[in-house]
């Protein structure tokens, strides 16, 4: 039985996750509440290492299935090494991304199956799943110039502007889909606006 609380943040590419990551650490820590960060793909030492297989520009072109079963192995080590022993415990842990991405980035944006998806993680996740994901919903564009101020782009970064409305339009399909776990925050205004909702939404765990 897990003790601890498993939150998850994703978005879109340009979100403003990072600095919205730092907000809820420093929110938890003070109310004396341990946090675990970690991140997908990676996490874990094997995790990691498909981390750089998948986003380094030198990997190159890469089947959406092959990408799909990637994503899912470096959850499986993922949840199995770090996060299931750290909810365990008794801590809390925040992951950039998790489950909710794999449907976004390779069911919306690459145009895989859903049923697929739903079949690895019904195997990988069975019935585990976050606490609260907090969703930093902003315009495509305008996520994508803050990415172009950050310099160079990873593999996925370098997609499409029509492969990142699809992603978003996953994502926004998810909140709806699972209001009580996805809470959709307009992250388009300042980070404290961001920050101010996050804190709302964080009292009710």
């Amino acid at each position: 039985m897990r003790k601890g609380k498993f939150i998850t943040i994703d978005g879109v590419e340009g979100a403003g996750k990072s600095t919205q990551i730092d907000f809820i650490c420093q929110y938890l820590a003070n109310k004396d509440i341990n946090i675990v960060l970690t991140r997908e793909p990676g996490g874990s030492a094997i995790g990691e290492k498909i981390r750089t297989l998948l986003l380094s520009n030198s990997t190159g072109e890469m089947h959406a299935d092959t990408e799909l079963m990637l994503m899912f192995a470096a959850r499986n080590e993922h949840i199995q090494t770090k996060i299931i022993p750290a909810l365990v415990q008794g801590d809390w842990v925040l992951s950039d991304r998790f489950t909710d991405a794999s449907y976004a980035y390779q069911g919306g944006g690459r145009g895989l199956s859903i049923a697929r998806i739903a079949q690895l993680e019904s195997w990988v996740l069975q019935s585990f799943t976050p606490d609260m994901t907090l969703l930093l919903d902003v315009p495509v564009e305008i996520g994508m110039q803050r990415v172009e101020s950050r310099g160079k782009k990873d593999r996925i970064e370098q997609e499409s502007l029509d492969f990142f409305n699809r992603v978003r339009d996953a994502y926004i399909a998810r909140s709806k889909q699972y209001p009580e776990r996805i809470k959709l925050i307009d992250a388009a205004q300042s980070a404290k606006n961001t920050s101010n909702q996050i804190q709302e939404i964080l009292k009710t765990l």
